[in-house]
C-alpha cells in the first residue's frame, strides 16, 4: 500500500478516505501479483505491464474503471449490485456496500482476459 500511501492521504474526508484505502487494500490482498501504482492522477493495478483496474475518488463516489470489455462482461451483475455505469466504469456511492465478490470477479476476468497482451490498454 505504500505505492498508494500518497494518494489515500490526498483524500479530503476521512470516512471517503477510509473506504477507498479499505477497496484497494482489498485488491492488493487478494491479488498479490498485481502491481499498485499511480498513472493519471489515480490508483490502479497492472499485470505483466498491462492496465487491469483503475479507481478513481469523486465527490459521491468511487469510480471503478475495469475497462469496457469487463463492464459489458458484468453488466447485468454491475446493475444486479445497484451501481450505476457508463462504458467505461461503474460507480460504488459512498452510502453504498462494497461488493468485494463482484470486485474479484471483475479482477480475475482482466487477468486471464489479457495474459497474453503486450499492450496496457485492449
Amino acid at each position: 500500500m505504500d505505492d498508494l500511501r500518497e494518494y489515500i492521504n490526498s483524500i479530503d474526508g476521512p470516512s471517503e478516505k477510509q473506504r477507498m484505502e479499505s477497496v484497494l487494500r482489498y485488491v492488493k490482498e487478494t491479488f498479490p501479483q498485481l502491481k499498485a501504482e499511480i498513472k493519471w492522477n489515480q490508483p490502479m493495478f497492472t499485470d505483466h505491464g498491462t492496465f487491469i483496474i483503475g479507481f478513481s475518488v469523486a465527490k459521491t463516489h468511487i469510480a471503478v474503471a475495469p475497462e469496457t470489455a469487463a463492464i459489458k462482461h458484468f453488466e447485468q451483475e454491475i446493475r444486479k449490485a445497484g451501481y450505476s455505469r457508463t462504458k467505461g466504469l461503474f460507480r460504488i456511492r459512498w452510502a453504498d456496500e462494497v461488493d468485494h465478490e463482484l470486485l474479484r470477479k471483475i479482477i480475475a476476468f482482466n487477468i486471464e482476459d489479457k495474459k497474453d497482451m503486450a499492450k496496457f490498454w485492449r
